[in-house]
């Protein structure tokens, strides 16, 4: 059998991109298209088989302009995700009440999950028609960008590298967030600034690590990471004592907490060592798509905003309130105008929930988490959320 591997030029225009000139070293990671054509003597033809794989092709080089990154784009999602009839939604397996994957009955459930469950009964009418891929602080951008997924909802920080540099765009902010710092309670630290010389726990691939070390700078104090690959081996690390300190947004920390073998035996400090506005992205160039997922989000803070729950969201169609007419879809054309059913918002209500429902379900005082709204509460109740109304 003779095969021959042949690398089109997609590759070579990759590199073609980097000029020489006077800038700084810089490494470009491209996500690239290759074809491998393998060539099969066959009787008494020649069958060629042709096969399409993404590649990361790491090109070092001193640059003088900005490369642009490729990656799938944003195409037609919303024609895509009807055909298949299944939202591939990207999230988390390890933090629970976010993104949590039950061993036992293999289902996946959280605050994330929740939204993309929203956006499953937006688009197809059904909040169970989703595929959830898990990953990792480093898996997920590139799971986003190559088009294995449709929506990336997992504890993801707002950056203006991210929603630039990587080719992303984000929805609106689901939770508001800041990093925090965990220790054990015997340890007697009560701040931050008593950590010198001390080992800290962070996970890789994620915006902690950066904010971390600016953080201790900051302080003057001086400190050693200890960098786990996800949540489960930074916990484990953590939780055997390898580590004084472990550090992750403040949320994460009050899921990882109850995973400890002695959660009483640990203290969530109270500062906030950085803003972590955590929301869904999605891929540029599709903008009806960004669209859709945003407004499947102010869908739930305006369902709180007006009182309609899954309970009594029944009750309220029919009435005379312009505001819960436009939200419900009885008046306008806002699903039409994204390619959806007018009733859209009414179908995320009534099989998922409001944001007050989706939060404390999730994360609510009847949890083990038991975590205040503060900043996410209503900014009628003296939080940040702000509903974008429905005209």
């Amino acid at each position: 059998m003779n095969k021959k591997i042949v690398v089109l030029a997609m590759l070579l225009l990759a590199l073609a991109l980097v000029a020489c000139g006077g800038g700084e070293p810089e490494t470009v990671t491209e996500f690239v298209e290759v074809t491998r054509i393998v060539e099969v003597q066959g009787d008494p033809e020649t069958v060629v088989e042709t096969v399409t794989e993404t590649v990361t092709e790491t090109v070092t080089e001193t640059v003088t302009e900005q490369v642009a990154v490729e990656f799938a784009g944003g195409g037609d999602t919303l024609a895509q995700v009807q055909g298949r009839g299944t939202l591939n939604c990207a999230g988390n397996a390890n933090v629970p009440g976010f993104g949590y994957l039950d061993p036992d009955t293999g289902g996946f459930s959280g605050f994330d999950i929740d939204f993309c469950k929203a956006i499953a009964a937006a688009v197809l009418g059904d909040s169970e028609a989703i595929e959830v891929t898990p990953t990792t602080g480093q898996s997920r951008f590139p799971t986003l960008q190559s088009g294995e997924v449709d929506v990336l909802i997992r504890n993801t920080t707002w950056t203006s590298s991210r929603d630039t540099a990587l080719g992303f765009d984000f929805a609106p902010v689901t939770f508001y967030d800041g990093q925090g710092m965990m220790v054990r309670t015997e340890s007697g630290i009560s701040s931050i600034s008593d950590m010198e010389g001390a080992t800290i726990c962070v996970q890789s691939g994620t915006t902690t690590e950066k904010n971390l070390s600016d953080y201790m700078t900051a302080l003057g104090v001086t400190y050693t990471p200890l960098v786990g690959d996800d949540a489960v081996a930074t916990r484990d690390a953590y939780d055997s004592g390898a580590c004084d300190g472990f550090t992750t947004d403040k949320s994460g920390l009050v899921s990882q907490i109850i995973l400890l073998s002695d959660p009483t035996a640990h203290t969530i400090l109270e500062e906030d060592m950085s803003r972590e506005p955590l929301g869904p992205l999605t891929r540029h160039g599709d903008n009806n798509w960004n669209d859709i997922v945003s407004w499947v989000v102010q869908c739930t803070f305006n369902g709180e905003l007006l009182g309609i729950n899954q309970e009594n969201v029944d009750s309220f169609l029919g009435g005379d309130d312009p505001a819960i007419q436009n939200v419900l879809g009885e008046t306008g054309d806002h699903g039409q105008a994204i390619g959806l059913s007018n009733d859209f918002c009414y179908q995320v209500i009534k099989q998922v929930g409001n944001y007050e429902e989706i939060y404390n379900r999730n994360l609510g005082p009847d949890t083990p988490f038991n975590l205040a709204r503060a900043r996410n509460a209503l900014y009628t109740d003296g939080g940040i959320i702000y509903p974008i109304p429905f005209r």
